[in-house]
C-alpha cells in the first residue's frame, strides 16, 4: 500500500473517532440537561458500546474506556 493510502486510510479512522467522540459529548450534555432524554440516552449507549467494540480497537489505539472516562468528566456526566 502506497503512503497515500495509508495516510487516507489513517485520516478517515481518526474522522470516524472523532465524529463518534462529538456525538457522545453532545449526547452527555444533553443527558446532564435533560436525564429523561430518549434520544440522548440511546445516543450515548451507541457510543459507548462503538467505543467499546472490535471496529474502535481497529480505527484506533485509544482504550474506549478512557475516552468515555475522559468524555464523562469534560462535561461533569455523572451517570
Amino acid at each position: 500500500m502506497a503512503k497515500a493510502d495509508y495516510d487516507g486510510y489513517e485520516a478517515l479512522a481518526n474522522a470516524i473517532v472523532k465524529l463518534a467522540a462529538e456525538d457522545y459529548m453532545k449526547a452527555l450534555k444533553s443527558l446532564k440537561r435533560n436525564p429523561s432524554s430518549r434520544t440522548a440516552k440511546q445516543e450515548k449507549e451507541d457510543n459507548e458500546r462503538f467505543f467499546r467494540s472490535g471496529w474502535y480497537s481497529t480505527l484506533t489505539s485509544v482504550d474506549g474506556e478512557y475516552l468515555i472516562r475522559r468524555m464523562k468528566e469534560a462535561v461533569g456526566y455523572e451517570g
